[in-house]
């Protein structure tokens, strides 16, 4: 995750970032299966924000807002934690919202 992290900290908060964030998501879970249903939730939150969005003008409050959301959420997981701290992560992600 840090390395999503480092990569998501340096890009525009347009809705190509978030795009380009999933297709990352996704080659981080076929090639990292324990990390496989965390990506997925984290994919189906980004793809939530860019279906909302998506050819429709985009305020730029909305969108620091979201991308401030999913670049701290992002920085908050831990992959080496214990089962405890990940399940709390997953079920973190599972109840965020980037916008609203």
């Amino acid at each position: 995750m840090n390395d999503l992290h480092a990569w998501l900290s340096q890009q525009h908060h347009g809705l190509w970032t978030f795009r380009i964030f999933q297709q990352k998501l996704e080659t981080l879970g076929r090639d990292d299966p324990a990390q496989r249903g965390l990506c997925r939730l984290l994919s189906g939150l980004v793809g939530s924000y860019v279906e909302a969005f998506d050819e429709v003008p985009l305020p730029v409050n909305v969108a620091d807002q979201a991308y401030d959301r999913l670049l701290t959420l992002v920085a908050s997981l831990d992959l080496h934690a214990d089962t405890d701290r990940r399940l709390a992560d997953i079920n973190r992600v599972a109840t965020c919202e980037l916008w609203q």
